[in-house]
């Protein structure tokens, strides 16, 4: 059987490795497929997609919305999306200054408990990596930490600051998971709830799917087997697809974040049945 890798980052946002490398390492994994997912950005995709062409395998051309609901984040994934739309280029743009503006929060709350970082410090690792349209998140400000010798690995340094309710954490105003349901299939595109494990808010299938949500992502690396069983039934209770991803995002000091290209694989079918639940590209 045919196997796909839905949720894997880049260079482009929080990963650490260029685009054409998770496409070869999802090839060297036997996988047939695999999606370039970066959050708020698709400026990883044309080297991706050329890599695809090169390693003889699929590249779903992809993106992850982050998005809040009654306070917690949800990120929605965006497949098969016309990644050359300018309105979503647009919007992803507006999605990319919250973020930036969210970087700075959290700056400004290490400062006030007496540690000494600055975006300087955060940058300087990844300046000479990035490109225009690409993001900086939460794991670059984690970097900086343990650079600064604050913490002694990114997990001390989440546990610490930087998830939700640690010391440094912020949450701005975003945009609601059913607006990045609409601009995913407005940039003709099939949406999916990304780890739906990861939050408290099950009741959100239901809604998003009203909304044209065209799947949810049941297997996940940071799902129990429980909580697998659990979405993948969700799932079908409405009617969605049932997808996988590693949210692979690269190496860091060694250690594997959050776990390797294709250790959450699904049916390769399921790239093709994403393919036909596209929505309709609007200018």
């Amino acid at each position: 059987m045919a196997y796909a890798d839905l949720h894997t980052h880049t260079l482009a946002s929080d990963g650490t490795r260029p685009p054409a490398d998770n496409v070869r390492l999802a090839a060297e994994a036997g996988l047939s497929a695999v999606a370039i997912t970066d959050h708020d950005t698709v400026g990883g995709l044309e080297e991706a997609l050329e890599a695809g062409r090169t390693h003889g395998i699929t590249v779903v051309p992809g993106v992850e919305i982050s998005t809040v609901s009654a306070g917690e984040d949800i990120h929605v994934l965006g497949y098969w999306i016309d990644y050359k739309n300018e309105r979503f280029l647009e919007r992803l743009a507006g999605l990319r200054e919250v973020r930036d503006r969210r970087n700075g929060m959290i700056i400004e709350k290490l400062q006030a408990q007496g540690l000494e970082v600055t975006m300087e410090d955060v940058l300087e690792s990844v300046r000479s990596l990035k490109r225009e349209g690409d993001t900086v998140g939460r794991p670059h400000i984690a970097d900086a930490l343990v650079r600064k010798g604050y913490v002694a690995n990114m997990a001390e340094a989440f546990d610490r600051y930087l998830a939700k309710g640690a010391a440094a954490y912020v949450n701005p105003p975003r945009i609601t998971p059913a607006e990045a349901v609409r601009w995913i299939r407005e940039a003709g595109g099939a949406p999916v709830l990304a780890h739906p494990g990861l939050y408290s808010q099950d009741g959100l299938i239901a809604e998003l799917a009203a909304e044209g949500l065209a799947g949810v992502e049941a297997y996940h690396a940071d799902h129990t087997p429980e909580q697998e069983a659990h979405y993948e039934a969700l799932a079908k209770r409405h009617g969605l697809l049932v997808t996988a991803g590693s949210d692979y995002h690269g190496e860091r000091g060694g250690v594997v974040f959050h776990a390797p290209v294709g250790a959450r694989r699904i049916s390769a079918e399921v790239v093709t049945e994403l393919y036909n639940r596209r929505g309709e590209t609007t200018a």
